[in-house]
């Protein structure tokens, strides 16, 4: 379902420290025209956790107004709080976006249980199809492979945006759920050898700036 480059679009601002608008409108139209796959606003490189909710809805409509439909738009609509982030993803959903970027709940540090019920009742409350987050480093706790394999039966979830760094766990993960989800790469340094071990592209953050080279390495590969 998810192949290629989708782009972590950053948030331009001006120097007021307003969303500047045009700056990403004719960021966008430049993403579409070099041929990326998907976009992806409101992850952490679009500055999510600082972002106020007028600000976060108002990104979201102007992507998807700019978009028009030509390429999905998967918003990043995560937060360490289960209800947060099930209200933010329907109202994403109710804008018109086509996934859900979901990020390891972060700072609370939940037990494997923990994470299961919060992804579980965030595709429970959507149809939006979801991606998880997986990222360690900045939240504090992975997704084990266990508890991906009880996610699985969780019709939502598709795919994992996967940056944990640790190869060997991405190969095992892979090697046990590639048939049951798409696994991309959320390091541009690690695409290539997350793709070499049955990734399908890269959530890439390299791409605001070189998105025809990543998408022509992607393709490639």
């Amino acid at each position: 379902m998810y192949r290629g480059v989708y782009t972590a679009l950053v948030t331009p601002f001006t120097r007021k420290g307003e969303v500047d608008e045009k700056a990403l409108t004719n960021l966008v139209e430049n993403q579409i025209a070099s041929g990326v796959d998907g976009l992806v606003p409101i992850g952490t490189t679009g500055e999510s956790p600082t972002l106020s909710h007028r600000e976060v809805i108002g990104i979201v409509e102007l992507v998807l107004k700019q978009t028009a439909g030509r390429i999905p738009v998967i918003v990043g609509t995560g937060s360490n709080d289960t209800k947060k982030a099930i209200e933010l993803t329907r109202e994403a959903e109710s804008l018109g976006a086509q996934g859900s970027l979901q990020v390891t709940p972060y700072y609370n540090k939940p037990t494997q249980e923990g994470l299961y019920r919060h992804f579980s009742s965030i595709a429970e409350a959507t149809s939006l199809p979801i991606i998880l987050y997986n990222i360690p480093g900045r939240s504090g706790v992975p997704i084990a492979l266990d508890t991906l394999k009880r996610l699985v039966s969780q019709a939502g979830i598709k795919a994992v945006k996967e940056a944990s760094g640790d190869i060997s766990g991405i190969m095992s993960s892979i090697a046990a759920l590639g048939d049951k989800l798409d696994f991309l790469s959320g390091d541009d340094n690690l695409t290539l050898p997350i793709m070499a071990l049955g990734g399908t592209g890269v959530i890439s953050v390299l791409s605001n700036l070189f998105p025809k080279e990543v998408k022509k390495m992607v393709d490639l590969a």
